[in-house]
Parts: C-alpha cells; structure tokens; sequence
C-alpha cells in the first residue's frame, strides 16, 4: 500500500487483527442470520514519514450514513467536556457576537450548543443525516456534508470563512488526509485558529489500547507527525495540551505560518512533547512491535478471567456498544455464548446486535431484571462514570471490570 500522507511504499504490517466487519455496523433483528461483510484490519507505519495507518475498506457514504449511531450527547462526560472546552476557548480567543465558529464533524450538536447560547454565530458540519437533524432541532445551524477542500472553498467565497475551526476525534476518520488539512486553511481567517483533537499514539502504545483500532481509524498520530503534515499545508502548531479524553489524546492550536499568532507564540509546549514522543522511540518502527505482543497478553487474561467465570455458572454481561468495545471482543473471539447481552443508552442501538458477536444490545433495565455476577465496561475510557452509574449493582454483588491498560476489578 501507499502512505496516505506522503505517497511513500509499506511493505510490511506491524499487527494484523484479522477480518472484522465496520466497528458501528450493528446487526438488525432481520438481518441477524445473514452474511456479514468484513474486511481486513490491519495497522502499518509508513517506514518514510513514520504515519501510523490502516488501509482504506470503506468509504466516508459506507460509514457516515443514515443509520450512524454515535451520539456524543450520550455521555455526560463529553458533554462537561465539551462545555470546559467552549467557556476556555471564547476567552482565550475573545469570541464574541462578531465570531464565526465552524465545527467539523459536529454529531448531535453537543459542543456547538454551547456557542449558540453564547449568541456566537457558529456552524456544524456533519456527515451523517442521523445525529445533523439532532443537532438541527436544537438550534445549531448544521451543513449535511462531508468537510472537503471543496465545500472550504465555497464556504470561503461566500464570505464564511473563520475565526475558530473545531475538529474533535474526526482527524482519524479522513483518509484522505491531504485534502482535510488544506480544508482548514481555506476556510481559516488570516488570524484565526484551528483545535483539533485526537487520541495520543504514545498512550496508545504505553496503555495498550489496542482496541482504538477499527476500520473508521485510518490514522494513528503522534505529535511529530501532525506537526510535519499541517506544516506541509501551511499551517503552524503553536501550542498543544495533553487532554485525558480516549485514554489519553493531545489537543493542538494551529494557525497559518508566519501569521502575528504563529510569530509571537513560543511553541514550548509543542517543542517539550515533541522530545518526549522521540525520546520514548515513536520515531522508530520497532517502537511499534510491543502493540501486537501487549493485545495478545490483554487477549488471553480477559478469556481466562471470563472462562472461569463461565465455568462457575456466572451470568456474564457488558457495558456500552461502542466502536472500541467491537474491536476488543472480535480479536479476542469473544460472542454471545460468553457474553448474555450488552447494555446500551443509546436509543438507536437497542434491540440491535454486535456486529460479528451477535450480542443482544439491550436497554439499561435489563441489569436490574437479569441482575449479572459480572458486567464488563467495554468504553474501559469512560470507566468512572460507568462504575458510578452502575453502583446499584453491588446490591447483589456485581462485579464491574476493565481489561485495558490491565485488568481492573470493582
């Protein structure tokens, strides 16, 4: 295959999952006995500019369509988040009445509401027809379109270009990567700024999260390698935070080159990460060999610990039907014979399946009604949140466990 960024040749594979099907393409009740499509899953660093990636099986239409699931307002986590973020980033920009504010892959419009109560004119764009008609119904004006080069530049002339360009957890989603970056130079005013979040390849690596990795997931990033494909498009990093969303992602400031922001910021921070990335070895394609060793270890503990479970006659359940969850059940063979049912808040995923598991997706009574010896938290990145919601279940003496970065029992 060719590097999506740098066009360079990748001959060999670090880790190859096997064949899984789309992470979010749940099972309807009809078409539960029919044959699923999968795809193969399997991770490549470019050995030229060191990209981390998958190769591309489905196009944005396959994945973003009408039966997208993914609601972000599900998760009071990313809500408060959501909320931190816009209160911090209207003060340190000044934002006012005057602003314009584009989020790219906007969802439900969790994040814009927070601007639209702030009178600060903003704009969602948002793929998927689902959660953009959420977000309409709440007040957030939403484009149903895919963020292009094209659309920046129609959004440029007819005068809409801006002072602020959200883009959260969609930087891996892209695989054409080229056209995305110089998406936001297009669109971005001469002194405006670009944050971007995204999940931390380092922590990734350290906290084998093995389970990030699902055909939605074209990329992998390190700071290094971000920082060398925005500068490919005239665009400068000057700042970067290190943020505890997905296990550990990193959220950057960008800016054009050489603009007044870009020439008085002192890039500390950028420069700081940066060492430790190369310290630590991400600029090095061995560095990467310890991600298929350390799944394999996660592999075997949660089928030991499960088994034994089973063996003893206990009913085993789980927590969240997410995208990561799909990952970590289907490397590790995991299906319906092991797992009674997975709990889900989302109103769309119930009475659906796992894709390949075909584990029922239930509505949250069904603890209370079946009451499991074990629940196992899928989202292991939200697991505070779920253990405190999932307190009642100690009446009976449920146990809740994780088992990313290892096994935890609560």
């Amino acid at each position: 295959m060719k590097c999506k960024f740098c066009s360079s040749n990748i001959h060999e594979a670090i880790f190859n999952l096997g064949n899984f099907p789309a992470a979010n393409s749940l099972i309807s009740k009809e078409s539960l006995f029919k044959r699923e499509s999968t795809f193969p899953l399997v991770l490549y660093v470019c050995p030229q500019c060191l990209l981390v990636q998958i190769e591309e099986q489905h196009s944005g239409n396959e994945i973003f369509d009408e039966n997208y699931v993914y609601y972000s307002s599900t998760s009071s986590h990313w809500v408060s988040h959501a909320k931190e973020y816009s209160d911090k980033i209207t003060d340190r920009l000044n934002l006012d009445q005057n602003s314009f504010v584009v989020e790219v892959a906007s969802n439900d419009g969790y994040l814009l509401k927070n601007f639209v109560e702030k009178n600060i004119k903003c704009l969602g764009i948002e793929p998927a027809k689902s959660v953009a008609a959420v977000a309409k119904k709440i007040g957030v004006p939403t484009l149903v379109e895919f963020f292009n080069l094209d659309l920046a530049k129609n959004l440029e002339e007819s005068g809409n270009q801006a002072d602020l360009i959200i883009a959260n957890n969609v930087l891996a989603h892209v695989p054409s990567i080229n056209d995305f970056v110089s998406s936001f130079k297009r669109l971005l005013k001469p002194d405006g700024t670009i944050t971007v979040e995204f999940p931390h390849l380092l922590s990734m690596v350290k906290n084998k999260e093995f389970d990030t990795i699902y055909h939605e997931h074209f990329f992998y990033f390190s700071l290094f390698v971000v920082k060398r494909i925005f500068s490919e498009h005239g665009l400068s990093i000057y700042d970067v935070e290190k943020i505890d969303t997905h296990g550990g992602s990193l959220r950057i400031y960008a800016t054009h080159q050489n603009n007044s922001i870009d020439e008085r910021s002192s890039k500390e921070s950028v420069t700081k990460l940066i060492e430790i990335e190369l310290n630590k070895g991400l600029n090095s394609i061995e560095f990467y060999s310890t991600i298929k060793e350390d799944a394999l270890d996660v592999k075997l503990i949660a089928l030991e610990f499960l088994v034994k479970q089973k063996m003893r006659g206990r009913k085993i359940a789980a927590f969240g039907a997410a995208a990561k969850g799909n990952t970590f059940l289907n490397y590790a063979g995991i299906k319906n014979d092991i797992i009674d049912f997975v709990v889900d808040e989302t109103p769309s995923k119930i009475g659906k399946f796992m894709p390949q598991s075909k584990i029922p997706i239930c509505a949250m009574n069904k603890i209370t009604e079946e009451k499991p010896d074990v629940i196992v938290i899928l989202p292991w990145n939200h697991k505070k949140e779920i253990v405190r919601k999932l307190s009642f279940t100690k009446r009976w003496g449920c146990k809740l466990v994780v088992f990313i970065p290892e096994i935890e029992v609560f």
